[in-house]
C-alpha cells in the first residue's frame, strides 16, 4: 500500500461505527523509580511518582478506535466498584457511549495494576473473575449486541476469556453480523475455538495459533502450516497471526500467504499490541481496504504503540508519519 492509498483509506476511518463486544477492564499504572534494593527481600524498591488509569482488554480497543477517529459502541460487563466507575469514566472522556455495558454488582470489574520504574515493567497485580456471567447479565448482554449491530460497518469480539464471552453469545451474534453484513473479526482465545464461526477475519498471536492449530510455531513454515490449519477448522476468509519480533503473516483463503515484517524500531513495552492490531484490522476492513492493505495498517498502528510505554493507541496522522 502506498501513502496515497493509505492515506485516502484512513481519511475513511471518521465515523465508523464499530461494535466492540469482550472483557472490559481497567489498566492500572503506578509509575516510579528504583535506587535500591529493599533490606528485607531481594526487591526493588520502588519510588512512586504518580499513578495513571486506562482502558484496558476489549476497553483498549475502544480506546484505539476512538483514537483513530471511528465511532466505537462497547458492549460489556463492569462492577459496580471503583474500578468499574473509573472505567465508565474513561469511556466517556472518548466520547463512548455506555448503555450497552451491562452492571454486575456481584462481581469485580478486571483491574491490572503495573508497576513500573525507568520505563520497564517490575510487577503486576491482577484483580479478576472468569467466571461467566450470571444468566441474566448474559442474556441483557446478547440484547445489547444484537441491538448493536444495527448500522455497524464493523464487529470486534475482544475474547480475554474472562466471562463475558460464551459460545451462546457468539452462537447468537456471529450468524446475524453475516446476516447484515457486518465484517466480524476475533482477537481470540483458545478455549472458545470452535465457536468462531462464521468470521471474517481471527487475529491470534503465536502462542494462541500455537494452541488453535495443534501445531508448535517455531519458524515460518510451522506459522504458515499453523495458519492455514485454522483457516481450514474456521472455514473463515482469513487469519492474521502476530508474531512479535518476527512480524505477522497473513493467510487469505484461496491465495498465497504474506509474511509482513515487524516495522517497530524500538520496543519498549507491548502492552495492548494486539488490541492495535485487532482494532486498525477491522477498521481498515470498515473502510473498504481489502485484508492486506488492513494488515499493513495493522502492522504499523502496532509498531507505534509497542514504541510506547503502558498502555496506548495510534492515531491517523502518527500512522502516515511512520508511512
Amino acid at each position: 500500500m502506498d501513502r496515497g492509498r493509505a492515506a485516502a483509506v484512513l481519511a475513511g476511518f471518521r465515523g465508523l461505527k464499530v461494535v466492540v463486544l469482550g472483557d472490559l477492564m481497567l489498566d492500572h499504572f503506578i509509575w516510579g523509580s528504583v535506587s535500591r534494593i529493599s533490606p528485607e527481600a531481594p526487591v526493588p524498591v520502588v519510588r512512586v511518582t504518580r499513578e495513571s488509569f486506562h482502558l484496558g482488554g476489549a476497553g483498549n480497543v475502544i480506546a484505539n478506535l476512538a483514537a483513530l477517529g471511528a465511532a466505537p459502541v462497547p458492549v460489556g460487563a463492569a462492577g459496580a466498584d471503583e474500578a468499574g466507575r473509573r472505567m465508565l469514566e474513561a469511556l466517556a472522556a472518548i466520547g463512548a457511549p455506555r448503555d450497552g455495558i451491562v452492571e454486575v454488582p456481584s462481581r469485580a470489574t478486571t483491574k491490572k495494576t503495573r508497576v513500573v520504574a525507568h520505563a520497564q515493567q517490575v510487577v503486576r497485580f491482577d484483580r479478576e473473575e472468569d467466571a461467566p456471567l450470571p444468566a441474566d447479565a448474559a442474556e441483557k448482554l446478547i440484547g445489547f449486541a444484537l441491538a448493536a449491530l444495527r448500522g455497524a460497518k464493523a464487529l470486534i469480539v475482544s475474547d480475554y476469556e474472562k466471562g463475558a464471552v460464551t459460545e451462546s453469545l457468539l452462537a447468537a451474534l456471529l450468524p446475524e453480523a453475516r446476516r447484515l453484513g457486518v465484517p466480524a473479526i476475533v482477537d481470540p482465545k483458545p478455549a472458545h475455538f470452535a465457536a468462531y464461526r462464521p468470521i471474517t477475519a481471527i487475529t491470534p498471536n503465536t502462542g494462541e495459533a500455537s494452541q488453535m492449530s495443534g501445531i508448535a510455531i517455531r519458524d515460518d513454515p510451522s506459522a504458515e502450516r499453523a495458519a492455514r490449519r485454522i483457516l481450514e477448522a474456521l472455514e473463515g476468509p482469513a487469519v492474521l497471526l502476530t508474531r512479535g519480533e518476527h512480524g505477522m503473516l497473513l493467510a487469505e483463503r484461496g491465495s498465497d500467504s504474506v509474511t509482513i515484517p515487524a516495522a517497530a524500531r524500538e520496543v519498549y513495552d507491548v502492552t495492548g499490541a494486539g488490541d492495535t492490531v485487532a482494532s486498525a484490522f477491522a477498521l481498515t476492513m470498515a473502510a473498504g481496504g481489502t485484508a492486506r492493505e488492513s494488515a499493513g495498517i495493522a502492522n504499523v498502528a502496532a509498531s507505534i504503540v509497542v514504541g510506547k510505554v503502558g498502555t496506548a493507541t495510534a492515531s491517523v496522522e502518527e500512522i502516515l508519519a511512520a508511512l
